[in-house]
Protein backbone atom coordinates (compact mmCIF):
# COMPACT_ATOMS: atom_id res chain seq x y z
CA UNK A 1 0.00 0.00 0.00
CA UNK A 2 2.18 2.77 -1.37
CA UNK A 3 1.80 6.17 0.23
CA UNK A 4 -0.24 4.82 3.15
CA UNK A 5 1.23 4.66 6.60
CA UNK A 6 -0.08 2.30 9.27
CA UNK A 7 0.20 3.61 12.80
CA UNK A 8 0.61 0.62 15.14
CA UNK A 9 0.60 0.40 18.92
CA UNK A 10 3.43 2.14 20.79
CA UNK A 11 4.85 1.87 24.28
CA UNK A 12 4.53 5.14 26.18
CA UNK A 13 8.06 6.48 26.67
CA UNK A 14 6.88 8.84 29.43
CA UNK A 15 5.48 6.00 31.55
CA UNK A 16 8.40 3.72 30.74
CA UNK A 17 11.14 6.13 31.80
CA UNK A 18 9.15 7.53 34.73
CA UNK A 19 8.89 4.01 36.20
CA UNK A 20 12.56 3.42 35.38
CA UNK A 21 13.76 6.66 37.02
CA UNK A 22 11.56 6.30 40.10
CA UNK A 23 12.59 2.70 40.71
CA UNK A 24 16.30 3.16 40.14
CA UNK A 25 16.25 5.53 43.14
CA UNK A 26 14.47 2.84 45.18
CA UNK A 27 16.94 0.23 43.96
CA UNK A 28 19.99 2.30 44.93
CA UNK A 29 18.48 3.30 48.29
CA UNK A 30 17.61 -0.31 49.06
CA UNK A 31 21.13 -1.38 48.16
CA UNK A 32 22.52 1.33 50.47
CA UNK A 33 20.32 0.19 53.40
CA UNK A 34 21.35 -3.45 52.95
CA UNK A 35 24.99 -2.33 52.75
CA UNK A 36 24.64 -0.35 56.00
CA UNK A 37 23.03 -3.38 57.67
CA UNK A 38 25.83 -5.71 56.54
CA UNK A 39 28.45 -3.19 57.68
CA UNK A 40 26.79 -2.91 61.10
CA UNK A 41 26.69 -6.70 61.47
CA UNK A 42 30.32 -6.88 60.37
CA UNK A 43 31.32 -4.33 63.04
CA UNK A 44 29.51 -6.39 65.69
CA UNK A 45 31.10 -9.65 64.50
CA UNK A 46 27.76 -11.15 63.48
CA UNK A 47 28.92 -12.12 59.99
CA UNK A 48 31.74 -14.22 61.46
CA UNK A 49 29.25 -15.94 63.78
CA UNK A 50 25.88 -16.20 62.00
CA UNK A 51 24.25 -18.05 64.91
CA UNK A 52 24.57 -14.88 67.03
CA UNK A 53 21.78 -13.29 64.95
CA UNK A 54 19.22 -15.27 66.95
CA UNK A 55 21.00 -14.98 70.31
CA UNK A 56 19.76 -11.48 71.10
CA UNK A 57 16.67 -11.51 73.31
CA UNK A 58 15.36 -8.21 71.93
CA UNK A 59 15.18 -6.53 68.55
CA UNK A 60 18.39 -5.97 66.63
CA UNK A 61 17.73 -2.64 64.84
CA UNK A 62 19.94 -3.82 61.98
CA UNK A 63 17.06 -6.10 60.96
CA UNK A 64 15.05 -2.98 60.10
CA UNK A 65 17.74 -1.90 57.63
CA UNK A 66 18.00 -5.40 56.15
CA UNK A 67 14.26 -6.02 55.74
CA UNK A 68 13.32 -2.55 54.49
CA UNK A 69 16.41 -2.38 52.28
CA UNK A 70 15.76 -5.88 50.91
CA UNK A 71 12.15 -5.09 50.00
CA UNK A 72 13.14 -1.79 48.38
CA UNK A 73 15.97 -3.50 46.47
CA UNK A 74 13.67 -6.23 45.09
CA UNK A 75 10.91 -3.76 44.17
CA UNK A 76 13.36 -1.30 42.64
CA UNK A 77 15.10 -4.02 40.62
CA UNK A 78 11.86 -5.44 39.24
CA UNK A 79 10.44 -2.02 38.36
CA UNK A 80 13.67 -0.61 36.97
CA UNK A 81 14.74 -3.56 34.79
CA UNK A 82 11.15 -4.43 33.91
CA UNK A 83 10.51 -0.94 32.53
CA UNK A 84 13.88 -0.57 30.79
CA UNK A 85 13.77 -3.99 29.11
CA UNK A 86 9.98 -3.94 28.66
CA UNK A 87 9.81 -7.23 30.54
CA UNK A 88 6.17 -7.96 31.37
CA UNK A 89 7.05 -10.69 33.90
CA UNK A 90 9.11 -8.29 36.04
CA UNK A 91 6.50 -5.55 35.70
CA UNK A 92 3.71 -7.90 36.77
CA UNK A 93 5.87 -9.10 39.67
CA UNK A 94 6.41 -5.45 40.64
CA UNK A 95 2.65 -4.76 40.56
CA UNK A 96 1.73 -7.89 42.54
CA UNK A 97 4.48 -7.34 45.13
CA UNK A 98 3.45 -3.71 45.57
CA UNK A 99 -0.20 -4.79 45.82
CA UNK A 100 0.65 -7.34 48.53
CA UNK A 101 2.51 -4.68 50.53
CA UNK A 102 -0.46 -2.30 50.17
CA UNK A 103 -2.87 -5.04 51.31
CA UNK A 104 -0.69 -5.89 54.33
CA UNK A 105 -0.47 -2.21 55.30
CA UNK A 106 -4.25 -1.82 54.99
CA UNK A 107 -4.89 -5.01 56.98
CA UNK A 108 -2.43 -3.96 59.69
CA UNK A 109 -4.10 -0.55 59.99
CA UNK A 110 -7.60 -2.05 60.31
CA UNK A 111 -6.50 -4.69 62.83
CA UNK A 112 -4.59 -2.08 64.87
CA UNK A 113 -7.75 0.03 65.05
CA UNK A 114 -10.04 -2.90 65.93
CA UNK A 115 -7.72 -4.63 68.41
CA UNK A 116 -6.22 -1.57 70.10
CA UNK A 117 -5.96 -3.21 73.53
CA UNK A 118 -4.23 -6.29 72.11
CA UNK A 119 -1.79 -4.07 70.19
CA UNK A 120 -1.06 -2.18 73.41
CA UNK A 121 -0.34 -5.45 75.24
CA UNK A 122 1.94 -6.63 72.43
CA UNK A 123 3.77 -3.29 72.43
CA UNK A 124 4.23 -3.60 76.18
CA UNK A 125 5.59 -7.14 75.77
CA UNK A 126 7.88 -6.03 72.94
CA UNK A 127 9.34 -3.13 74.96
CA UNK A 128 9.85 -5.29 78.04
CA UNK A 129 11.68 -7.94 76.01
CA UNK A 130 13.99 -5.24 74.71
CA UNK A 131 14.49 -3.85 78.21
CA UNK A 132 15.78 -7.29 79.26
CA UNK A 133 18.30 -7.20 76.38
CA UNK A 134 19.29 -3.54 76.86
CA UNK A 135 22.97 -4.23 77.55
CA UNK A 136 23.27 -7.10 75.06
CA UNK A 137 23.47 -5.02 71.88
CA UNK A 138 24.77 -1.47 71.42
CA UNK A 139 22.36 -0.70 68.55
CA UNK A 140 19.37 -1.81 70.63
CA UNK A 141 20.67 0.23 73.55
CA UNK A 142 20.93 3.35 71.37
CA UNK A 143 17.42 2.76 69.98
CA UNK A 144 15.91 2.49 73.48
CA UNK A 145 17.80 5.57 74.67
CA UNK A 146 16.63 7.56 71.65
CA UNK A 147 13.00 6.47 72.21
CA UNK A 148 13.04 7.36 75.91
CA UNK A 149 14.68 10.72 75.26
CA UNK A 150 12.41 11.65 72.34
CA UNK A 151 9.14 10.79 74.10
CA UNK A 152 10.42 11.75 77.56
CA UNK A 153 9.42 8.39 79.00
CA UNK A 154 10.88 5.51 80.99
CA UNK A 155 10.07 1.84 80.52
CA UNK A 156 6.88 0.52 78.91
CA UNK A 157 4.44 1.81 81.54
CA UNK A 158 6.84 3.25 84.10
CA UNK A 159 10.36 3.25 85.52
CA UNK A 160 9.76 0.05 87.51
CA UNK A 161 9.77 -1.90 84.24
CA UNK A 162 13.57 -1.66 84.46
CA UNK A 163 13.39 -4.29 87.19
CA UNK A 164 13.25 -6.74 84.28
CA UNK A 165 16.88 -5.97 83.43
CA UNK A 166 19.51 -7.87 85.43
CA UNK A 167 21.68 -4.75 85.79
CA UNK A 168 18.93 -2.38 86.98
CA UNK A 169 16.70 -4.59 89.16
CA UNK A 170 16.45 -3.93 92.90
CA UNK A 171 17.00 -7.48 94.16
CA UNK A 172 19.38 -7.94 97.09
CA UNK A 173 21.65 -10.24 95.07
CA UNK A 174 22.26 -7.71 92.31
CA UNK A 175 25.95 -6.62 92.49
CA UNK A 176 25.62 -4.02 89.69
CA UNK A 177 26.35 -0.35 90.40
CA UNK A 178 23.22 0.38 88.35
CA UNK A 179 21.06 -1.53 90.86
CA UNK A 180 17.68 0.16 91.46
CA UNK A 181 18.48 2.71 88.78
CA UNK A 182 17.46 3.53 85.23
CA UNK A 183 19.39 4.43 82.06
CA UNK A 184 20.44 8.06 81.64
CA UNK A 185 17.84 8.44 78.87
CA UNK A 186 15.11 8.34 81.53
CA UNK A 187 16.49 11.41 83.30
CA UNK A 188 14.88 14.82 83.02
CA UNK A 189 17.08 17.19 81.03
CA UNK A 190 18.80 20.15 82.65
CA UNK A 191 19.18 22.91 80.01
CA UNK A 192 22.25 24.20 81.87
CA UNK A 193 24.15 20.92 81.36
CA UNK A 194 26.29 20.77 78.24
CA UNK A 195 27.60 17.26 78.97
CA UNK A 196 25.23 14.32 79.45
CA UNK A 197 25.44 12.84 82.94
CA UNK A 198 25.29 9.11 82.23
CA UNK A 199 25.06 8.34 85.96
CA UNK A 200 22.00 10.50 86.62
CA UNK A 201 19.76 7.44 86.93
CA UNK A 202 21.81 5.63 89.59
CA UNK A 203 19.78 4.60 92.68
CA UNK A 204 16.86 6.77 91.63
CA UNK A 205 14.25 4.04 92.09
CA UNK A 206 15.41 3.56 95.68
CA UNK A 207 13.92 6.99 96.39
CA UNK A 208 10.21 7.48 97.26
CA UNK A 209 7.86 7.73 94.25
CA UNK A 210 7.12 11.35 95.08
CA UNK A 211 10.81 12.27 94.66
CA UNK A 212 11.52 10.23 91.53
CA UNK A 213 9.74 12.71 89.25
CA UNK A 214 12.33 15.34 90.20
CA UNK A 215 15.06 13.22 88.61
CA UNK A 216 13.49 11.08 85.89
CA UNK A 217 10.53 10.97 83.50
CA UNK A 218 8.04 8.74 85.30
CA UNK A 219 5.60 8.26 82.41
CA UNK A 220 5.81 5.05 80.38
CA UNK A 221 6.65 4.96 76.68
CA UNK A 222 3.40 3.21 75.66
CA UNK A 223 1.15 6.02 77.05
CA UNK A 224 3.53 8.65 75.64
CA UNK A 225 3.42 6.98 72.23
CA UNK A 226 -0.39 6.98 72.35
CA UNK A 227 -0.37 10.67 73.26
CA UNK A 228 2.07 11.41 70.43
CA UNK A 229 -0.23 9.61 67.95
CA UNK A 230 -3.24 11.61 69.12
CA UNK A 231 -1.34 14.90 68.90
CA UNK A 232 0.01 14.08 65.43
CA UNK A 233 -2.95 12.15 64.02
CA UNK A 234 -3.30 14.42 60.98
CA UNK A 235 0.39 14.08 60.10
CA UNK A 236 0.41 10.29 60.56
CA UNK A 237 -2.80 9.87 58.55
CA UNK A 238 -1.42 12.14 55.82
CA UNK A 239 1.78 10.07 55.55
CA UNK A 240 -0.14 6.79 55.35
CA UNK A 241 -2.55 8.16 52.73
CA UNK A 242 0.36 9.60 50.74
CA UNK A 243 2.24 6.29 50.76
CA UNK A 244 -0.95 4.39 49.80
CA UNK A 245 -1.62 6.75 46.87
CA UNK A 246 1.97 6.37 45.66
CA UNK A 247 1.62 2.58 45.76
CA UNK A 248 -1.69 2.65 43.87
CA UNK A 249 -0.16 5.08 41.36
CA UNK A 250 2.83 2.76 40.87
CA UNK A 251 0.58 -0.26 40.33
CA UNK A 252 -1.54 1.61 37.76
CA UNK A 253 1.50 2.85 35.85
CA UNK A 254 3.08 -0.61 35.78
CA UNK A 255 -0.16 -2.21 34.58
CA UNK A 256 -0.55 0.49 31.95
CA UNK A 257 2.96 -0.19 30.69
CA UNK A 258 2.28 -3.95 30.64
CA UNK A 259 -0.85 -3.33 28.54
CA UNK A 260 1.13 -1.19 26.09
CA UNK A 261 3.87 -3.82 25.76
CA UNK A 262 1.38 -6.64 25.25
CA UNK A 263 -0.53 -4.58 22.66
CA UNK A 264 2.70 -3.93 20.71
CA UNK A 265 3.62 -7.61 20.89
CA UNK A 266 0.14 -8.60 19.67
CA UNK A 267 0.24 -6.11 16.76
CA UNK A 268 3.67 -7.41 15.73
CA UNK A 269 2.39 -10.99 15.88
CA UNK A 270 -0.55 -10.33 13.58
CA UNK A 271 1.33 -8.22 11.03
Amino acid sequence: MTGNHFKGQEVSCCIKYFIFGFNILFWLLGMALVGIGLWAWSEKGVLSNISSITDLGGLDPVWLFMVVGGVMFILGFAGCIGALRENTFLLKFFSVFLGIIFFLELTTGVLAFVFKDWIKDQLNLFINNNIRAYRDDIDLQNLIDFTQEYWECCGAFGADDWNLNIYFNCTDGNPSREKCGVPFSCCTKDPAEDVINTQCGYDVRAKPDSEQKDYINVKGCVPQFEKWLQDNLTLVAGIFIGVALLQIFGICLAQNLVSDIEAVQASCFFT
